[in-house]
């Protein structure tokens, strides 16, 4: 689950790491409010939206007056913001960040994430901090990682490695050390996936700050962090996914034009690949889950069906703990349910396997049966393309 900027500050703010003053408005009034009430000369107005890249978009203003924040308030409010990272549509904008202007000596990049290989938390640090951090990665030797065993936990000496890292000596050092065991404390604490700080800056006074932050946390964790959980905004993701979230299915959707129903994350990742394969593009990404009753196999095929770009529809499931029958039954029940119009390729394997095939092809519904995922892959990629 990903946060706002501005609730990911509050949260860093709540662990001892240095953030700028700053409030969020919905409307430009409140934002030239808000700026009057932090004082100063100079304010940056940040769109909120749950993407990166925002100041290559027009997201992040630097202003000067009321006035001109104001007009940067009602230019972006209401308003998609499109960004490197949130497709040609873009996302609405429906708060914007009031902050103070900071003075930057130096940009810098430290994030925390799990590092799958070792089972770690991670650090990753660079002294090329910024809007093109991306363009890092083309020089390792500039990025340095650290990882910290769960066993015995964050070390001073790990603060003094990344504080080295990033070049930072004396009394940056100090505050490099205490930002490094707040942002773990906050990662282990509030089971986290992520912590990006970018950038993380010092500032011409002499202090480290943090003037960006994106943090996400797992899902699966949410249920012990209910104020976590408060933090999300239904509104920045897809309406279709967050209803498969609550039906307890994992749901992504594409760009694609097939469709597909399947069971287990594996195996969904190798049908989307298969499909590509045959030279067609997948229209979601959906995990029905091990256990899913005939009433979560209709709710997966709505979902699905309520993409107007899905042009067939491939059913790929391994009945083991989930039973091909009662597969069977849903897929029935949604298409007489929903009167599917779009080529429907079911190919099934395992328990109960022959009763399921022999129920499909007695529902009298047009359902193209496929032998193995090689078959179906061609068999709807063929019946969609024939559609067309």
């Amino acid at each position: 689950m990903n946060i706002h900027e501005y609730q990911a500050k509050t949260l860093l703010k709540d662990y001892g790491a240095p953030v700028a003053d700053g409030r969020v408005a919905d409307t430009p009034q409140e934002a030239a409010a808000i700026a009057r009430e932090l004082g100063g000369q100079t304010f940056v107005g940040k769109a909120q939206i749950h993407a990166g890249g925002r100041g290559k978009g027009g997201g992040i203003k630097l202003v000067k007056t009321l006035q001109e924040l104001h007009a940067e308030a009602d230019r972006m409010l209401g308003k998609p913001l499109i960004t490197p990272q949130t497709g040609p549509k873009g996302r609405t904008v429906r708060r914007v960040y009031v902050v103070k202007d900071t003075t930057i000596a130096r940009e810098l990049y430290l994030s925390l994430l799990v590092d799958r290989g070792s089972g770690r938390v991670a650090f990753v640090a660079s002294t090329e901090g910024g809007v093109d951090i991306e363009a890092v990665a083309n020089t390792p030797e500039k990025i340095a990682t650290l990882t910290v065993d769960p066993a015995s936990g964050l070390s001073a000496f790990h603060a003094r490695i990344i504080a080295s890292a990033l070049k930072l000596e004396g009394p940056l050092a100090k505050q490099c050390e205490k930002l490094v065991t707040s942002l773990y404390r906050l990662f282990v604490e509030k089971d986290a996936s992520l912590i990006e700080i970018n950038p993380l800056v010092v500032t011409k006074e002499g202090n480290l700050l943090c003037l960006d932050a994106k943090i996400a946390f797992d899902d699966n964790a949410l249920f012990r962090h209910k104020d976590i959980a408060a933090l999300r905004d239904l509104g920045e993701e897809d309406p279709a996914e967050v209803e498969a979230s609550q039906l307890g299915l994992s749901y992504v959707k594409l760009d694609g034009s097939i469709g597909c129903m399947v069971n287990g994350a594996g195996l969904a990742m190798a049908t989307m690949d298969i499909i590509k394969l045959h030279g067609a593009e997948p229209a979601n990404f959906l995990d029905v889950g091990g256990g899913a009753s005939k009433e979560r196999v209709t709710e997966a095929f709505k979902i699905i069906l309520s993409d107007p770009h899905v042009k067939g529809v491939l059913v790929n499931i391994f009945g083991g703990i989930m039973r091909c029958d009662t597969i069977a039954e849903g897929i029935i029940a949604a298409a007489r349910e929903m009167r599917i119009t779009v080529p429907l390729v079911v190919r099934l394997e395992g328990t109960n396997v022959e009763l399921g095939k022999k129920m499909l092809r007695e529902s009298g519904l047009s359902i193209i049966p496929a032998d193995d995922l090689d078959d179906a892959a061609k068999k709807v990629v063929a019946a969609v393309k024939a559609a067309a």
